[in-house]
């Protein structure tokens, strides 16, 4: 267990404006590993806008904070720096997840703030639709000079190893890899799954027609189905019209303890991003969780995901786009168990030697454990002061998580809670 001066438990506080509150990486490993280690830690994230309560989990302090969408930031990033002030110096360790959070922090001279660069920031800005064309070469600008400075005053660690191209010094790289099971289920025949959130870049349309052409070509025997939410409108739309017609089934949310599970026995996994900037020095995360749960993979030739996959010998790479032959690979992996189990065996064994958050946890935990203790004070020495913030607070309502679906694979016929707080533009303490 780590310990402050005087057997106090280290403290971290780990916010996020952006992601959702459920995030693997965020809540399930990072925070998880945390945790476990014997941290003490307030999350600060936006539960109520995604309309989930609160979290009791012994250790965890959660905090809800307005969510940061499109073009509405303003409220997350007023409550984000309020907390930031009041808060920061209280926790041995400040770990932000978003650019944005960055830009909250100016001024308030954190020494002990750490950002997890989750994407390509710059390369981000392409994708965002929400960013007018002509605002576009603007913000890249201002989130290279971001970049800049934060690797200036502060520390960093990297999802991934292209990332390290961006910045002047050696940062460590915590890669997306996932808790990776002993034993796994063999690949069914008739569930193609795809986990995690929806857009059109991460492909969504070509995932409808991958399941309407499923539908025609082998009347309901091979299904689609999505596990997380879409977006914005126009994919909410798509997945909307393809469940009603009944070209596949979508879950929508559904947190990351759970649906991982639901991956056992799938026929395959689908990873069907676009050619992007922001992708292409990207390792899809769901690349590996399908792998870690035995699962052939079916993904768009993207440089990393390309790359695992041939030299895992797991899976089928598909063009961007082509519905046809997506639907020709999970057809073909369908009529052939030898196959399906062979590359599901492979991908496991692999991300098991490769990409096991069982090993890779204890290193990111290390590192943090080792800037809390850098940063706080000697034992008798006053911490630093924070400037104050006054204002109200108030709670966002938050709803039930609701029932979450179950998955049955027919066969082949080939074969404690602490005290939480609700942010605003300030915090405080809610009632027990």
């Amino acid at each position: 267990m780590s310990a402050r001066p005087g057997g106090q438990p280290d403290r971290a506080l780990v916010m996020t404006v952006v992601h959702h509150p459920e995030d693997a990486r965020i809540r399930h490993r990072e925070i998880g590993s945390l945790l476990e280690a014997g941290f003490e830690v307030t999350y600060a994230a936006p539960f109520g806008a995604h309309d989930l309560p609160l979290p009791d989990v012994a250790g965890l302090r959660p905090v809800d904070l307005p969510h940061a969408s499109g073009r509405t930031r303003k409220e997350a990033m007023q409550a984000a720096r309020a907390l930031l002030r009041t808060r920061g110096v209280d926790h041995d360790v400040v770990i932000v997840h978003d650019p944005e959070l960055l830009v909250a922090a100016l001024g308030l001279g954190l020494r002990n703030l750490l950002w997890d660069v989750h994407e390509d920031t710059v390369a981000s800005i392409e994708t965002k639709d929400w960013v007018p064309a002509r605002a576009r070469r603007p913000m890249m600008a201002a989130a290279r000079a971001l970049e800049r400075h934060a690797e200036r005053h502060h520390e960093l660690i990297l999802a991934e190893h292209a990332y390290a191209e961006r910045f002047a010094g050696e940062h460590l790289v915590v890669p997306n890899t996932v808790r990776v099971p002993e034993t796994v289920a063999r690949p069914g025949c008739h569930r193609a799954v795809y986990l995690g959130s929806v857009t059109m870049p991460r492909g969504a349309a070509t995932l409808v027609q991958t399941g309407r052409r499923l539908t025609v070509e082998r009347k309901g025997r091979i299904t689609v189905e999505v596990i997380g939410p879409a977006r914005d409108t126009r994919t909410a739309e798509a997945l909307a019209w393809a469940v009603k017609s009944g070209h596949l089934r979508h879950h929508g949310f559904v947190p990351s303890d759970i649906a991982l599970p639901m991956l056992d026995g799938a026929l395959a996994g689908l990873s069907l991003l676009e050619d992007r900037p922001n992708y292409r020095h990207s390792m899809p995360t769901k690349v590996i969780e399908y792998m870690a749960h035995g699962i052939p993979v079916i993904t768009t030739p993207l440089p990393l995901a390309r790359d695992i996959v041939t030299r895992a010998g797991c899976g089928i790479v598909v063009p961007f786009g082509d519905a046809a032959a997506t639907a020709a690979a999970l057809i073909e992996l369908a009529a052939d168990p030898e196959r399906r189990a062979a590359l599901g065996r492979a991908g496991h064994r692999y991300a098991r030697e490769h990409h096991d958050w069982n090993a890779v946890g204890h290193e990111f935990v290390t590192h943090v454990r080792a800037l809390a203790r850098r940063g706080r004070p000697a034992e008798g020495e006053p911490a630093l002061p924070g400037p104050s913030a006054s204002s109200d607070a108030h709670h966002p309502p938050s709803g039930p998580e609701g029932p979450r679906p179950t998955t049955g694979e027919a066969p082949c016929s080939t074969t404690e809670s602490p005290s939480s707080v609700s942010v605003t533009s300030a915090y405080r303490p809610a009632p027990r």
